[in-house]
């Protein structure tokens, strides 16, 4: 079983800036402000949190299915 990522770099759909972020690793976060351009991210339809739509590392629960499979 391979060890869960808690760090994925977030980018911005709007301005296309990227930031490292650690995940929370109990809960799905459904809101992230852009530090550059403020927008408010949601995430996209069928996705759990904005890290799933706009990470590169999909969140630990996403994670943890996957390996479980």
């Amino acid at each position: 079983m391979s060890d869960i990522v808690l760090e994925s770099v977030l980018t911005c759909p709007h301005c296309g800036f990227a930031k490292s972020e650690t995940m929370p690793s109990y809960a799905c976060q459904f809101y992230y402000e852009c530090g550059n351009c403020k927008a408010l991210l949601r995430p996209k339809p069928g996705d759990c949190c904005v890290f799933c739509s706009f990470g590169s590392i999909k969140c630990p629960s996403i994670q943890q299915r996957d390996c479980c499979r």
